[in-house]
């Protein structure tokens, strides 16, 4: 066969510009002889000896005559703060600015594992749809979508392509009709749920027991539960990178990626990594491969969120993990005042193009509000709960939360976060009393389930009235059954499964469900303490020693952490590693109890009593069961008894745990324990 000849240059609008650093130079090749075998002009220089008035003024000639600019982005790209590329790249992104806000001009290509939010990439690349081509191999799409750009063959560019001048809608959903005030509407949340479910039929997570590597995290975990592989029906939600001009949009940008992360947790057999595994890498710099072999997910989608004045423009993409192929992506833009106008064209486009309707499901949904202020109190107060380590905190997100919903009283997914938040603040910290936490708490989560009664957060939300004020146990398991039912995905619903198992008494049932919420979330310190508190009742100190360090290890801020892992190392007969935990507990309550406990093990009983009449002093009220376990441990029985009593009266919290704690195994044979028991509806 003879050598096939290049096509006619294509320059009806100008040659294409190649920028890339040095080390990149064999990928930009590869994607230049693509093009000019595709008959398309490249100006593409191979020269190491750039610099020089005269070598500036042509490249500045050729950046301001070229039809599209094509920044190569890489991992060193990354690591060069300084490179002749960088200097092209400022001058693209100048003209750029002068264009017309639909003009295509910049066509950034990436061509390894670079995230979207690596902030030593310019902010105009990073607000931009992205090409993945990895090592540089370009499709025949890509080239065809060059092509089109360049001879300005706009009416066959497929959708999914490059962003239309006035954007494209969004799925016609409850969600849509969203904040169009200040802030900007939820109406890319559907058609992103929707197209995930053309992609992915679950299989198990898998979660990776290695460590986690110290340049992506802080911590070293070892998860103690894992599969043979990373399933190919699995995808984590990275936070969306706020790409506004005066980045103050960031907790908009978080709300809009964890609400498309909620919904695809609402997906029937979709795994999908939980909030506070996605949200560990915001700010630091990951590949994505590494981000998704330590969720142990194949896909990620990744997005970007930029506001200017009364325009919104979202951007998603799928990338597939291994590779860095990018499987599927949009970009959304809107004047606000437009966002509603075309929801039902946008959906049937959107259903059309990935053949949804096929899989026979519908995207489901979440709640809304149409008040901007209203969802931006409940997203601040939603980011106080998720990373709470004090009570300050959680009283300033229940305060965000009750003028969340003064604003806007139909805001069912505020009155939901308003009932777990006051009902976790009265459990771990104790700064609400019974009589008020359980007033609020029902109210706000009654009024959830009668505003939405499919809202997954309300049923979550009742559970754990039911679990922490209650004590209603069969009440709340019926909620937590619902709420797994509609979110599958859901992995604050199985820890609090496994919070139920545990305080029957059923360690083992508890530690499957804990399993579970591990393997959907396994960067939430939570998820292992879970697992640890039914570990620890079992008698298995080391393997409970372990999941609660990986927990510390997460979140070395949060209280309780240190108590329990201390306690752990006492009953393991280790005090002075213990002393040492109780001695970094954040919570001052726990603390006072656990040093009492350290000080007696070590027979420094003066110091132990010190700190147990600060306890009983300062803390009888939110830590009667926890001073009751220094009596247990000294062995008075008549005190301690007198404390549990008192802590099953005031409803303290830590009766939740009393199944079971070796610290009372001396009591259990007591008829007291008994009777206990059956006051506390554990009998």
């Amino acid at each position: 066969m003879g050598e096939v000849s290049p096509k006619p240059p294509i320059t009806a609008t100008g040659p294409v510009f190649l920028s890339y650093a040095s080390e990149d130079a064999e990928a930009a090749e590869r994607i230049c002889n693509a093009l000019r075998v595709a008959g398309i002009e490249v100006w593409f220089d191979k020269s190491e000896l750039r610099g020089g008035d005269a070598w500036d003024r042509s490249i500045r000639e050729q950046i301001n005559e070229c039809a599209l600019f094509v920044p190569v982005i890489s991992a060193n790209a990354h690591a060069r703060t300084e490179g002749y590329f960088r200097f092209e790249w400022k001058l693209a992104i100048d003209r750029s600015h002068r264009m017309a806000p639909d003009q295509a001009f910049l066509l950034p290509v990436v061509i390894d594992n670079t995230s979207q939010s690596d902030k030593r990439i310019p902010d105009r690349f990073r607000e931009l749809q992205w090409t993945r081509l990895p090592g540089g191999d370009a499709t025949p799409a890509y080239v065809e979508r060059v092509r089109r750009l360049l001879t300005r063959d706009l009416a066959s560019e497929p959708a999914a392509a490059t962003p239309p001048a006035s954007g494209v809608a969004q799925i016609s959903t409850p969600s849509t009709r969203a904040l169009l005030g200040d802030k900007p509407a939820l109406w890319v949340i559907g058609a992103v749920a929707a197209v995930f479910v053309v992609y992915f039929v679950v299989d198990k997570v898998w979660l990776s027991t290695h460590p986690v590597a110290s340049s992506t995290t802080n911590a070293t975990v070892t998860a103690g539960v894992a599969s043979p592989a990373v399933p190919e029906k699995s995808i984590a939600v990275l936070p969306f990178v706020d790409m506004s001009e005066k980045r103050d949009e960031e907790y908009f940008a978080d709300g809009m990626a964890e609400d498309v992360l909620n919904l695809l947790a609402q997906v029937p057999n979709l795994r999908v990594t939980g909030r506070t595994s996605s949200f560990y890498f915001k700010g630091k710099q990951a590949t994505l491969s590494k981000i998704a072999a330590t969720l142990g997910v194949a896909h990620v989608l990744e997005g970007s969120v930029r506001r200017s004045g009364r325009t919104i423009r979202v951007t998603v993409q799928l990338i597939r993990a291994d590779s860095g192929y990018q499987l599927w992506s949009k970009s959304y833009d809107r004047n606000l005042e437009d966002v509603l106008k075309v929801q039902d064209d946008i959906a049937e486009s959107v259903v059309g193009a990935l053949k949804v309707s096929l899989l026979g499901a519908q995207p489901p949904r979440p709640a809304s509000t149409v008040n901007a202020e209203a969802y931006r109190l409940y997203l601040e107060a939603h980011a106080l709960r998720i990373g709470a380590h004090s009570g300050s905190s959680t009283q300033r997100g229940i305060g965000y939360l009750r003028e969340s919903i003064k604003l806007d009283p139909t805001f069912a997914l505020a009155r939901a976060e308003l009932a777990a938040t006051v009902a976790g603040d009265f459990a771990t910290t104790g700064v609400l009393l019974y009589p008020t936490a359980l007033a609020e708490a029902h109210a706000a989560a009654d009024d959830a389930l009668r505003l939405d009664p499919q809202l997954p957060l309300a049923h979550i939300a009742l559970a754990r009235l039911f679990f922490q004020i209650d004590w209603n146990w069969d009440a709340g398991e019926a909620h937590i059954t619902k709420a797994i039912a509609l979110e599958p995905g859901n992995a604050e619903a199985y820890r609090m499964a496994g919070y139920f198992a545990t305080t029957r008494g059923q360690f083992d049932e508890a530690i499957e469900h804990l399993k579970t919420a591990v393997s959907l979330d396994p960067l939430q310190p939570w998820n292992y303490a879970a697992m640890g508190f039914p570990v620890y009742r079992k008698h298995d100190y080391t393997h409970a020693e372990t999941l609660y360090r990986n927990a510390i290890a997460l979140d070395p801020q949060s209280y309780k952490l240190h108590y329990v892992l201390g306690a752990t190392l006492l009953m393991h007969g280790q005090p002075v590693k213990a002393l040492a935990e109780m001695e970094q507990e954040t919570d001052s309550g726990y603390r006072h109890c656990g040093l009492a406990l350290a000080f007696d093990a070590l027979g420094r009983k003066r110091e132990a009593d010190s700190e147990l009449a600060i306890a009983e002093a300062n803390h009888k009220n939110e830590k009667a069961y926890w001073i009751a376990l220094i009596y247990a441990s000294r062995g008075d029985v008549d005190n301690a008894f007198l404390w549990l009593d008192r802590a099953a009266k005031q409803k303290d919290p830590g009766m939740q745990w009393i199944r079971g704690d070796p610290m009372l195994d001396a009591l259990v044979k007591d008829p007291r324990y008994d009777a206990l028991l059956r006051r506390s509806n554990l009998l």
